[in-house]
């Protein structure tokens, strides 16, 4: 049983980190998607557009993170290379999404994001962002 339980804890630890990592890689992607740093956008300019994509994308990648694990083989391995390999294809499905909704709309989407101005366009860009990690959500399941 205390083996079980050490097991257990030492598999969410592991989760958690590659949770986390695939969470800061979703940082790093909406970072380069957007032009300027999102350090500087968010925490010194307060950018709520930018904000407010940033929110979506780490909700999204934690959304692919815990369906991945919720749904994990009883294999170790496989289980988190499964969560490794959806949390990949999901920052990707989430870039390609980010792309398609750029061509189809007027002016480019990362400046409208880095605007200071609240722009409705955030928020569509982040229910893009959120619904496409859902895709990947389901594809899982």
């Amino acid at each position: 049983m205390l083996e079980d339980l050490l097991s257990g804890a030492w598999q969410s630890v592991v989760f958690g980190v590659v949770g986390v990592a695939l969470m800061a890689a979703g940082f790093l992607l909406v970072d380069v998607l957007t032009p300027g740093r999102l350090r500087e956008l968010i925490w010194v300019r307060r950018n709520n557009n930018a904000a407010l994509l940033l929110a979506a994308n780490q909700l999204g990648i934690a959304g692919i993170v815990f369906t991945a694990i919720l749904t994990s083989y009883s294999d170790f391995a496989k289980g988190l290379a499964s969560t490794v390999i959806f949390g990949l294809i999901g920052l990707g499905i989430m870039a390609l999404a980010f792309f398609v909704l750029d061509l189809l709309t007027p002016g480019k989407l990362g400046e409208i994001i880095c605007s200071d101005e609240p722009h409705p366009a955030a928020r569509v860009s982040a229910a893009t962002h959120f619904g496409a990690a859902l895709i990947v959500c389901a594809c899982i399941a």
